[in-house]
């Protein structure tokens, strides 16, 4: 007799483990709702006021070709190398020589290039942050700069204000309570509200940071695009300011934003903190980028131009202002900046410009709703206008529509 053994039951295969969770700060911090938008509002139809985009046909692409063929050709070797983690010796003279002819003496060594001055933001973050540390802000803030803050697990406190910018008393008062390591400031043509601050508020910010003890971060992307008004100098190059504050600048708005340079100026130690925080993220800046960026100074004019940008971003902004009254619903207020990109609006009381986006978008045209740029409570009424992006024609028309979504809303 034939005795069959059963087949053997095969051990149950054990369920795969979960990969550990992602870390607290990033599973806390959102996207960026400028970037959403934009993704949501890509075809073609939308007149989308929603993103901070220059002009691309005022970019000089022809300028900045040459400035590419001319280092190619001249130093591929060079251009396409590992570069040093400061920054092209070439490109820190030319920024160097700028910065001191705008009023503020600076050395090659007192700069640090980056990819793009946003990286700047995530550096000082990492040099200066502890988890839980205070970081004051203005109320409304740019919007990366919170991001960058909350992923270096700091608590963001907003400074009060008013139409001028923050208030140098209330800032002290915070100052003086809260204890924070910095202060982040966008102080000329502010995103996202296009508002100023007056020089003599500048010199009070200085005189608290000094007296108090605070470093400051003067971010300063939309200086060079002023088309009416006086320069009002840098909070940087106020008395007691020196030792304490870094200058973040940028060729994104007044060159190209694919160019990614940036660049910041600060006291040696905080730099060289900075450098050995970069070393980690990314090495260095692309080096052709760089090393094309400093052929442009040299062989371009650079001011001429800025000069002719800002000059059709007024018209641009003459156009939007025009067309606002009819637009927006009587009771709405609104800022008139001197240069930049942006202005601020704010609705009636009733209107919360979150909840509305999905039927304005419907009407092909798009803003950015004012509550992700609060660090504390929102006013959630208001919203953000970029005017350099379309032309005078499409600017009205995206205002007709725009008016004619919040008509259909009341």
């Amino acid at each position: 007799m034939t005795v069959t053994q059963p087949a053997p039951v095969p051990a149950p295969v054990p369920a795969p483990a979960s990969p550990p969770p992602l870390a607290a700060r990033a599973r806390s911090i959102g996207g960026s709702p400028v970037r959403d938008i934009l993704a949501v509002t890509a075809r073609p139809e939308v007149i989308n006021f929603a993103g901070g985009l220059p002009a691309p046909e005022l970019f000089d692409a022809d300028g900045i070709a040459a400035a590419y063929r001319a280092v190619l050709a001249e130093a591929p070797a060079r251009a396409l190398q590992y570069s040093t983690t400061e920054g092209e010796p070439a490109l820190r003279a030319a920024l160097a020589e700028r910065t001191s002819a705008r009023g503020l003496a600076t050395a090659p060594d007192d700069l640090m290039v980056t990819t793009g001055s946003q990286q700047a933001l995530s550096l000082l973050s990492t040099a200066l942050l502890e988890p839980g540390d205070t970081v004051l802000v203005e109320s409304p803030c740019y919007l990366a700069a919170l991001q960058a803050f909350g992923l270096a697990g700091a608590r963001v406190v907003a400074v009060p204000g008013d139409e001028h910018g923050l208030d140098p008393e209330a800032l002290e008062e915070l100052v003086l309570r809260e204890r924070p390591k910095l202060l982040y400031t966008v102080p000329t043509f502010q995103n996202p509200t296009g508002r100023t601050l007056p020089a003599a508020r500048r010199a009070a910010v200085a005189e608290v940071a000094a007296r108090c003890g605070l470093w400051i971060v003067e971010d300063d992307p939309y200086g060079e695009l002023r088309f009416e008004g006086e320069r009002v100098p840098w909070i940087a190059a106020q008395p007691g300011a020196e030792d304490r504050t870094v200058l973040l600048g940028s060729f994104s708005k007044i060159m190209a934003p694919g160019l990614r340079l940036g660049w910041l100026r600060a006291p040696g130690e905080l730099r060289r903190a900075c450098v050995v925080a970069k070393q980690a993220a990314d090495l260095h800046t692309p080096t052709l980028n760089q090393l094309a960026a400093a052929r442009y100074l040299a062989d371009r004019d650079l001011d001429a131009h800025v000069a002719r940008v800002a000059g059709a971003y007024g018209v641009r902004r003459d156009a939007m202002l025009a067309g606002l009254t009819d637009a927006l619903p009587a009771g709405s207020t609104w800022t008139r900046p001197e240069g930049g990109m942006f202005l601020w609006a704010r609705l009636p009381e009733r209107y919360d410009t979150t909840a509305l986006l999905p039927e304005v978008v419907g009407h092909d045209v798009a803003y950015v709703p004012g509550a992700p740029f609060y660090a504390g409570e929102p006013d959630r009424a208001t919203l953000r206008l970029c005017f350099v992006t379309q032309t005078p024609e499409e600017i009205a028309e995206g205002l007709r529509r725009l008016g004619e979504a919040l008509r259909a809303r009341r």
